[in-house]
Formats: structure tokens, sequence, C-alpha cells
């Protein structure tokens, strides 16, 4: 994959995908969590609200919106918020099939959208902020920290199993192994 073409990583996602993937959120998450497993290094990363956020994708999906093969249609939410479903409408040119890389990308995309999200700040908060991993403390309490109202109703332990979950799958790199619950370093 030429990193010249970032629009064709970000086609590529929702290829893997089953050709839908729902959500500018749940895009963002599950191509965080497919860096860590090694099957893309095309988009940098950093914290935001959401979690990993990367501008690099937010724009290269933009541009595989505007010249294919993706299209984005847009939905009003339950609770009025706007949403994104992007579908391949086309071929992904010059893109090889990765059964490893599609069956991650189809496993992330069935987790709820808030653990998934929960799931990939306590990896991005092990990984690259080095909790628990480098300094003091678990980044499954640093994510309820960070986000108090989106892991009510024991969706922390949901998004920590979901996690354990991909774990589980031939990946190019394994998934960093993150401090379980309530255990700190």
């Amino acid at each position: 994959m030429s990193s010249k073409q970032p629009h064709v990583a970000a086609a590529r996602i929702v290829q893997d995908a089953g050709g839908e993937l729902v959500g500018r959120t749940r895009l963002q998450k599950v191509a965080f969590l497919m860096q860590l497993a090694g099957f893309d290094k095309s988009f940098s990363f950093e914290y935001r609200h959401y979690g990993p956020y990367s501008e690099d994708l937010s724009q290269a999906m933009d541009i595989a919106v505007l010249l294919g093969p993706v299209s984005e249609v847009e939905r009003v939410a339950d609770w009025g918020g706007r949403y994104s479903i992007y579908s391949l409408v086309g071929q992904v040119p010059g893109v090889d099939y990765d059964a490893d890389r599609a069956t991650f990308v189809q496993e992330a995309k069935k987790i709820d959208a808030v653990e998934l999200e929960l799931a990939a700040t306590a990896a991005y908060l092990f990984e690259v902020e080095g909790i628990g991993k480098v300094y003091p403390g678990n980044p499954w309490e640093e994510t309820a920290r960070r986000k108090p109202t989106k892991v009510v109703g024991g969706r922390l332990a949901k998004a920590a199993q979901a996690y354990e979950d991909l774990r589980k799958i031939k990946t190019l790199n394994a998934l960093p192994e993150l401090p379980p619950l309530g255990q700190s370093i």
C-alpha cells in the first residue's frame, strides 16, 4: 500500500468491513486498532475527546468519497446527532485481499460503538501514552476517568472483553496485552 494514496487505504477499510462501515467514530477506532495489529501504518493518531483520532484518515476518507470508490450517506440518529454510513460502490484499485485483515476489521466493526471507543482509548493510553506500560496506572481506569458517562452499565467491562476477543484474532502484530481492570503497575 502506497502511503502516497491514503484515500486508497481509507477505502480499503470499508472494503475489509464487507463493503459497509457505519460511523465516523467507528472508522477511526477500527483504523487505530488495525494499526496496532500491524495491518496498516497509513495514518497518524492523536488523542481527542472520542479517543484516538487521525485527521489524515478523516481527510483521506473525504477524498475516497469524492474520487470513489466510497459513498457516504449521512443520517440523523435517534438522539439528534448525525452519523455517516460508508459504502463501497466500486473496486479499490491495487489492493490485495487479506483474509486476516478482513476478519479483524469485520469483528471490530461488530463491537458496540461506545465499547469500541472505550477499548481503542484504553489501548491508545497504554501503547501511546504509556499508562500501565511505562507510567503507573491502569489504562482502563484512566479511560473511565476521562469518559465517566460512557462507562456506565458495565460498558467498560464489555469493552475490555471485546478487546480481549480481538486479541485472539490472527494479526501481523499481537494487540498489546493491557493490564486487567483494577490492576495497576
